[in-house]
């Protein structure tokens, strides 16, 4: 059937829509490796420009790390491009089960299995596990995989105001009844960059005999002291009964993730996740790239520390300038701008300064709490954050945010 010029107009007309509001994403085109500074072309057919990056989840700086790329050039040499399989029927390497096991033991869990993405653990993991005599109590403000993931599953749904655990507890309560009671939470919540009380959900679980699943995919490989994680930082090792991380943020940046933890859900996953079942297994490249990445953690936690003493200047600089952040101490740090055109705006203004930021607007984030949200890199230098905040201070004086609280903000330019 023809593509009528009805349907057309019905699309352009929304797309048309998206832009009025100010609420139309643009592609930046980079043409370099993923680093501290990249080259970008913006908008479609300007000329390469040099900017400092400031928005990647290349935590560690290890997504074009020599020892990164020299073992994934080894495994495209000793194992070939693909697998042209999934997991179960021809698709599974030595390499495979040896990264599953790196993960165990650096996760601290039980077993570990591999998904071609988190995005496809988070689909796959609940109705895996979960059937309808179950409930999955959710944080509100889980990523949004994990609500696709929810939504998969036929296990009833409920949820939690954001870290509140008086009302997690009033939840527990009320589902005493079901089979069984999974809670779940990010580790660290990936706009705001505030972390889970995981060891307050682990004390109510043990109390209501439930089960604590964590998507860890913004703290593995740097939060908790050695890097491995939420639980790490929250004195909870052990006691996670459920994790999803990736591959493609801190742990080397290309892609792939996994569920781990108890065994018994791990198998579950492996004779019944669909995304496991019915996806090509993950290439070989980014298999031994990854095992470069745990090898070089594993040994020191010089790019942890590292990117923990960035963490504090970035956010002492905003702070001290003005702006309005968003309580944590992670190396996300989201300006709080609260208007969808003012966060492009204030991109692009910094674009021109040499610093590649994006805003992030609704539906990324909720209406009216538009930002720019920043990360910070061990692949960053002083002299890059300097340049940064000095760029981010021009910028917000232009717009005359700086000392503003939310509702000035608010009232200059609306939400």
């Amino acid at each position: 059937m023809a593509f009528s010029d009805k349907n057309r107009e019905i699309l352009e007309q929304e797309l048309d829509n998206i832009r009025d509001a100010g609420l139309f994403k643009e592609e930046r085109i980079i043409c370099a490796p993923q680093d501290s500074e990249i080259e970008v072309v913006f908008p479609m057919g300007a000329e390469e420009k040099k900017v400092i990056n400031m928005c990647a989840n290349n935590y560690l700086g290890l997504s074009s790390h020599p020892d990164v790329v020299e073992a994934a050039r080894k495994g495209l040499d000793h194992r070939g491009y693909g697998m042209s399989s999934v997991r179960f029927i021809c698709g599974t390497q030595d390499i495979h089960k040896q990264l599953e096991e790196k993960l165990t033991e650096f996760l601290g869990t039980e077993d570990t299995i591999l998904f071609p993405s988190c995005m496809d653990a988070n689909c796959g993991v609940f109705e895996a596990v979960l059937n309808e005599e179950d409930v999955m109590i959710a944080d509100r403000l889980v990523h949004a995989s994990i609500v696709d993931g929810m939504r998969l599953a036929k296990a009833q749904q409920d949820t939690y105001k954001h870290s509140n655990m008086d009302h997690l507890e009033k939840k527990l309560k009320l589902h005493r009844d079901k089979r069984l009671r999974m809670i779940i939470t990010d580790g660290n919540f990936s706009m705001d960059g505030d972390l889970a009380k995981l060891d307050k959900i682990v004390a109510l679980a043990d109390k209501y005999d439930a089960l604590v699943f964590v998507d860890d995919s913004h703290a593995s490989g740097f939060i908790g002291k050695t890097g491995r994680g939420t639980h790490e930082h929250c004195g909870v090792m052990g006691k996670i009964d459920v994790f999803t991380t990736t591959l493609g943020k801190a742990l080397g940046g290309a892609s792939g993730g996994c569920v781990s933890g108890r065994k018994e859900i791990v198998e579950m996953c492996r004779q019944k996740a669909r995304p496991y079942l019915f996806s090509n297994t993950i290439a070989p490249v980014v298999v031994e790239g990854a095992l470069a990445v745990l090898n070089l953690i594993s040994k020191n936690t010089g790019r942890r520390d590292k990117l923990e003493k960035n963490t504090e200047f970035w956010r002492k600089g905003l702070t001290e300038a003005g702006f309005v952040l968003k309580d944590g101490e992670t190396p996300i740090v989201p300006v709080m701008l609260f208007n969808a055109k003012l966060s492009q705006d204030f991109a692009n203004d910094l674009y021109e300064r040499g610093i590649y930021a994006i805003g992030f607007f609704f539906p990324v984030v909720p209406k009216g709490q538009a930002r720019i949200r920043t990360q910070l890199s061990a692949a960053h230098e002083m002299s890059h954050l300097e340049k940064a905040l000095a760029a981010f201070i021009e910028v917000g004086k232009k717009y005359d945010i700086l000392g503003k609280s939310k509702q000035e903000i608010i009232e200059k330019y609306g939400n």
